[in-house]
Protein backbone atom coordinates (compact mmCIF):
# COMPACT_ATOMS: atom_id res chain seq x y z
CA UNK A 1 0.00 0.00 0.00
CA UNK A 2 1.37 3.48 -1.02
CA UNK A 3 1.80 6.14 1.67
CA UNK A 4 0.11 9.52 1.05
CA UNK A 5 1.93 12.23 -0.04
CA UNK A 6 1.58 15.80 1.14
CA UNK A 7 1.95 18.08 -2.33
CA UNK A 8 1.69 21.15 -0.18
CA UNK A 9 2.18 22.16 3.56
CA UNK A 10 -1.01 22.18 5.79
CA UNK A 11 -1.09 26.74 5.75
CA UNK A 12 -1.62 26.23 1.53
CA UNK A 13 -4.80 24.61 2.29
CA UNK A 14 -8.31 26.43 2.99
CA UNK A 15 -9.89 24.44 5.61
CA UNK A 16 -7.48 24.39 8.23
CA UNK A 17 -7.84 28.09 7.97
CA UNK A 18 -11.61 27.62 7.87
CA UNK A 19 -11.27 25.53 11.06
CA UNK A 20 -8.82 28.05 13.10
CA UNK A 21 -10.98 31.20 11.75
CA UNK A 22 -14.12 29.56 13.28
CA UNK A 23 -11.73 28.83 16.64
CA UNK A 24 -10.54 32.69 17.03
CA UNK A 25 -14.09 34.03 16.43
CA UNK A 26 -15.33 31.59 19.35
CA UNK A 27 -12.79 32.63 21.76
CA UNK A 28 -12.47 36.53 21.01
CA UNK A 29 -16.54 36.17 21.41
CA UNK A 30 -16.33 34.23 24.49
CA UNK A 31 -13.67 36.56 26.03
CA UNK A 32 -15.98 39.82 24.40
CA UNK A 33 -19.18 37.77 26.44
CA UNK A 34 -17.30 37.65 29.88
CA UNK A 35 -15.79 41.39 30.02
CA UNK A 36 -19.14 42.26 29.56
CA UNK A 37 -20.56 40.61 31.94
CA UNK A 38 -18.09 41.47 34.64
CA UNK A 39 -17.91 45.40 33.74
CA UNK A 40 -22.23 45.53 33.87
CA UNK A 41 -23.18 42.56 37.04
CA UNK A 42 -26.83 42.05 37.13
CA UNK A 43 -28.03 44.58 40.27
CA UNK A 44 -31.71 43.01 40.26
CA UNK A 45 -30.16 39.53 41.71
CA UNK A 46 -29.92 38.99 45.53
CA UNK A 47 -26.98 36.73 46.62
CA UNK A 48 -28.47 35.92 50.18
CA UNK A 49 -32.00 34.34 49.10
CA UNK A 50 -32.07 33.78 53.20
CA UNK A 51 -31.98 36.68 53.97
CA UNK A 52 -34.46 37.96 51.32
CA UNK A 53 -37.29 35.18 52.50
CA UNK A 54 -36.77 36.70 56.08
CA UNK A 55 -37.36 39.83 54.83
CA UNK A 56 -40.29 39.16 53.31
CA UNK A 57 -42.17 37.86 56.17
CA UNK A 58 -41.13 40.79 58.31
CA UNK A 59 -42.60 43.33 55.45
CA UNK A 60 -46.06 41.04 55.21
CA UNK A 61 -45.83 41.81 59.09
CA UNK A 62 -45.52 45.50 58.34
CA UNK A 63 -48.56 45.32 55.77
CA UNK A 64 -50.26 43.60 57.82
CA UNK A 65 -50.07 46.18 60.81
CA UNK A 66 -50.98 48.53 58.01
CA UNK A 67 -53.97 46.69 57.12
CA UNK A 68 -54.78 46.82 61.05
CA UNK A 69 -54.61 50.15 61.65
CA UNK A 70 -56.86 50.68 58.55
CA UNK A 71 -55.11 52.84 56.64
CA UNK A 72 -55.69 54.05 53.53
CA UNK A 73 -54.14 57.20 51.31
CA UNK A 74 -53.91 59.18 48.29
CA UNK A 75 -50.92 60.17 47.08
CA UNK A 76 -51.00 63.42 44.13
CA UNK A 77 -47.77 64.27 42.43
CA UNK A 78 -47.58 68.11 41.05
CA UNK A 79 -45.83 67.96 37.62
CA UNK A 80 -45.16 71.32 37.57
CA UNK A 81 -44.16 72.21 41.26
CA UNK A 82 -42.60 68.48 42.13
CA UNK A 83 -45.00 68.93 45.22
CA UNK A 84 -46.32 65.34 46.63
CA UNK A 85 -49.24 65.82 48.23
CA UNK A 86 -50.35 62.69 50.52
CA UNK A 87 -53.75 62.50 52.41
CA UNK A 88 -53.90 59.72 54.62
CA UNK A 89 -56.78 57.72 56.61
CA UNK A 90 -56.60 55.25 59.61
CA UNK A 91 -55.38 54.83 62.94
CA UNK A 92 -52.04 56.29 62.55
CA UNK A 93 -50.89 60.13 62.24
CA UNK A 94 -46.92 59.68 62.29
CA UNK A 95 -45.02 63.27 61.83
CA UNK A 96 -43.12 61.76 58.99
CA UNK A 97 -43.76 59.21 56.15
CA UNK A 98 -41.51 57.47 53.74
CA UNK A 99 -42.58 57.61 50.21
CA UNK A 100 -40.46 55.17 47.89
CA UNK A 101 -41.26 55.40 43.94
CA UNK A 102 -39.60 51.80 42.83
CA UNK A 103 -38.76 51.08 39.21
CA UNK A 104 -39.05 47.46 38.72
CA UNK A 105 -35.73 47.46 36.68
CA UNK A 106 -34.08 51.14 36.66
CA UNK A 107 -32.64 51.60 40.24
CA UNK A 108 -31.29 55.06 39.18
CA UNK A 109 -35.13 55.69 38.33
CA UNK A 110 -35.96 55.39 42.03
CA UNK A 111 -37.15 58.01 44.09
CA UNK A 112 -37.50 58.10 48.18
CA UNK A 113 -39.49 61.35 49.23
CA UNK A 114 -39.44 62.09 53.04
CA UNK A 115 -43.49 63.63 53.72
CA UNK A 116 -43.68 65.83 56.69
CA UNK A 117 -47.29 66.29 58.36
CA UNK A 118 -49.49 69.28 57.95
CA UNK A 119 -49.46 71.26 61.19
CA UNK A 120 -53.11 72.65 59.41
CA UNK A 121 -54.60 69.95 57.82
CA UNK A 122 -55.41 66.72 59.65
CA UNK A 123 -53.77 63.42 57.83
CA UNK A 124 -52.37 65.83 55.13
CA UNK A 125 -48.46 65.43 54.25
CA UNK A 126 -46.18 67.00 52.03
CA UNK A 127 -43.17 66.61 50.20
CA UNK A 128 -40.80 67.54 47.27
CA UNK A 129 -39.75 65.43 44.26
CA UNK A 130 -36.70 66.45 42.25
CA UNK A 131 -37.81 65.49 38.76
CA UNK A 132 -41.12 64.16 37.41
CA UNK A 133 -41.91 60.56 37.63
CA UNK A 134 -43.50 58.22 34.75
CA UNK A 135 -44.34 54.55 34.26
CA UNK A 136 -45.02 51.89 36.37
CA UNK A 137 -43.79 52.07 39.85
CA UNK A 138 -43.90 50.23 43.05
CA UNK A 139 -45.25 52.42 45.19
CA UNK A 140 -44.13 52.07 48.98
CA UNK A 141 -45.24 54.69 52.37
CA UNK A 142 -43.41 53.54 55.18
CA UNK A 143 -44.65 55.32 58.54
CA UNK A 144 -44.19 54.56 62.44
CA UNK A 145 -47.08 53.40 64.92
CA UNK A 146 -45.72 53.55 68.63
CA UNK A 147 -42.39 51.29 67.93
CA UNK A 148 -43.39 49.52 65.12
CA UNK A 149 -42.70 50.27 61.24
CA UNK A 150 -46.07 49.75 59.14
CA UNK A 151 -45.66 49.57 54.93
CA UNK A 152 -48.11 49.78 52.06
CA UNK A 153 -47.10 48.70 49.20
CA UNK A 154 -48.41 48.25 45.74
CA UNK A 155 -47.62 48.63 42.37
CA UNK A 156 -49.11 51.25 40.37
CA UNK A 157 -48.96 53.17 37.44
CA UNK A 158 -47.63 56.30 37.64
CA UNK A 159 -49.03 59.39 35.11
CA UNK A 160 -49.80 63.36 36.00
CA UNK A 161 -53.10 62.81 35.53
CA UNK A 162 -53.68 60.74 38.21
CA UNK A 163 -53.78 60.04 41.92
CA UNK A 164 -52.32 56.94 43.33
CA UNK A 165 -54.32 55.11 45.74
CA UNK A 166 -52.52 53.08 48.61
CA UNK A 167 -54.64 50.45 50.47
CA UNK A 168 -57.58 50.14 48.43
CA UNK A 169 -56.08 46.67 47.35
CA UNK A 170 -56.11 43.33 49.34
CA UNK A 171 -52.70 42.35 50.88
CA UNK A 172 -50.82 39.62 48.48
CA UNK A 173 -48.79 36.94 49.25
CA UNK A 174 -50.93 37.29 52.86
CA UNK A 175 -54.09 34.63 52.30
CA UNK A 176 -52.64 31.60 54.81
CA UNK A 177 -52.23 33.94 57.31
CA UNK A 178 -56.01 35.40 57.33
CA UNK A 179 -57.26 32.00 58.37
Amino acid sequence: MPAATATSPWYKHLWPWIIIGILACSVTLTLSMVTIAVNNPDNLVNDNYYEAGKGINRSLDRELLAQTLQLRASVHLDDLTGEVDLRLSGNSAPATLELNLISPTQPEKDRKITLARSETEQGRYIGQLSDKVDGRRFVELLGVEGDKTWRMFEEEQVSHDKDLLLGDEPLQGAEHLDK
